[in-house]
């Protein structure tokens, strides 16, 4: 019983992640402490895209939907999570390579949060 309690409690976790992050065009899940979340949240305003931010140390839910994040990433805990358009992009890591190869404003144009 206990653990298809937990199983349940994760399941209500990633639901609620993925609504989260198919709210808006750009959601960022980050840590209002952390320099690598501020530097992503950084680049994308600088791009004049206006993503939706999930400070997760702010929210009560946020062990549970750090929890779920790393069950999307398949690894241990990183921020800053980015989706665009509902789709997982990754960490930073992820964001940066997408924008030095030259697919990241293509992606955000396709989501809708880019427009030039």
């Amino acid at each position: 019983m206990y653990s298809s309690t937990r199983q349940s409690e994760a399941l209500d976790s990633l639901e609620t992640v993925m609504r989260m992050a198919t709210g808006s065009a750009v959601v960022i899940f980050s840590v209002s402490t952390c320099c690598m979340c501020h530097a992503v949240k950084r680049l994308f305003c600088g791009m004049g895209v206006n993503p939706s931010v999930h400070e997760i140390d702010q929210d009560p839910r946020g062990k549970e939907i750090e929890k779920a994040l790393m069950t999307l990433l398949g690894s241990s805990s990183a921020m800053p999570v980015v989706f665009i358009g509902g789709r997982l992009v990754g960490t930073m890591d992820r964001v940066m390579a997408s924008h030095i190869k030259g697919t990241l404003v293509p992606l955000l144009k396709e989501a809708g949060a880019l427009w030039l």
